[in-house]
């Protein structure tokens, strides 16, 4: 089944990429992301699983496409998943040609993934080797400390990953109150989440709030890699939480901690992202006479596989010219 599912979706993340590339730094976010929806859904139509969208980018009356519930993919293959999609992870990242701008998609047998609804999680992300020994509750000094005792660093030398945004002026005065590094980002925490299970990516944690679904996603891709999210909802409104209360989470326990397995549970995960713009974790889309390059990233849970793909794409008949 994931060796099914792990085809199917780096050709829908791939195709995503590719369309949402071709509107780079032209300052149109809407059209990229509506660019990166079709790409992706028509990718979708051809695919040999019969799937259930159940993080996309809304309810139907707000998303023509990749709406939550929507069906995909063949009606009548034997293989049938939970989809996961964000089709732009950045879209101001595109819109502006700044980094780290990515197209995603996570799958799993019925079942194994949250339904998260659109709202916000306060999470704390962390590599495999602080995986366990750290929790969201905790001062964030004494997680910091944490975090540099197993890496075997000083707290000056690790380095935070936070939205920039006025909701976290504390969080991040409470990090550089420790000595850590911050990288302040605009968007993208889904990318910055899975570069700190990466090595080599210089990044070892991500904390504040961001959005749910991403959230998710972000599970899934660390469920492969040996990473953990800890996570707490954190609703915006009534209408939220009885969003969330309809989709079988339990809103009534505000100080829950979701876990990555709590997120994503399923046994089949698979996890695909690539990348739309250059970034710490994948290149971005490369256009030549005829055809592109794309770089991604897919994993699969069960078979222990994490693989970086570089393919090339043609789109005429003419013997693509690829310089390495």
């Amino acid at each position: 089944m994931d060796k099914l599912i792990s085809v199917e979706a780096v050709a829908a993340t791939e195709a995503g990429a590719i369309a949402a590339a071709r509107l780079m730094g032209r300052g149109d976010r809407e059209g990229a992301d509506h660019a990166a929806v079709e790409a992706m859904r028509r990718a979708m139509d051809e695919a040999e699983i019969s799937g259930t969208i159940v993080i996309g980018e809304g309810e139907r009356d707000q998303a023509p496409m990749l709406y939550i519930g929507e069906k995909v993919g063949n009606p009548d293959a034997a293989t049938e998943v939970d989809i996961a999609v964000d089709p732009l992870e950045g879209t101001n990242l595109v819109a502006t040609g700044s980094p780290n701008a990515t197209v995603v998609m996570a799958a799993a047998e019925p079942g194994g993934l949250m339904h998260a609804p659109d709202t916000y999680l306060r999470k704390l992300i962390v590599g495999p080797q602080v995986a366990g020994h750290v929790s969201i509750n905790d001062p964030v000094e004494t997680t910091i400390r944490k975090i540099s005792e197993r890496l075997g660093r000083e707290p000056w030398d690790i380095t935070v990953v936070i939205l920039e945004r006025p909701r976290h002026d504390k969080l991040i005065a409470e990090v550089r109150a420790t000595g850590a590094r911050i990288k302040l980002i605009g968007d993208g925490d889904l990318t910055a989440g899975i570069s700190v299970a990466v090595s080599g990516t210089g990044v070892h944690a991500v904390m504040g709030t961001g959005g749910a679904p991403e959230g998710v996603l972000t599970a899934a891709a660390l469920k492969c890699l040996g990473g953990e999210i800890q996570a707490q909802f954190r609703w915006r409104s009534d209408e939220e939480r009885e969003r969330g209360r309809a989709m079988g989470v339990d809103v009534d326990d505000a100080d829950r901690v979701y876990l990555t397995n709590d997120l994503a549970s399923g046994e089949e995960v698979v996890f695909s992202a690539t990348g739309v713009t250059d970034g710490e974790l994948l290149r971005g889309v490369r256009f030549f006479g005829g055809g592109a390059r794309t770089h991604s990233l897919l994993m699969s849970y069960k078979r222990g596989v994490v693989r970086f793909i570089d393919t090339v794409h043609t789109f005429d008949s003419k013997p693509p010219k690829v310089r390495l």
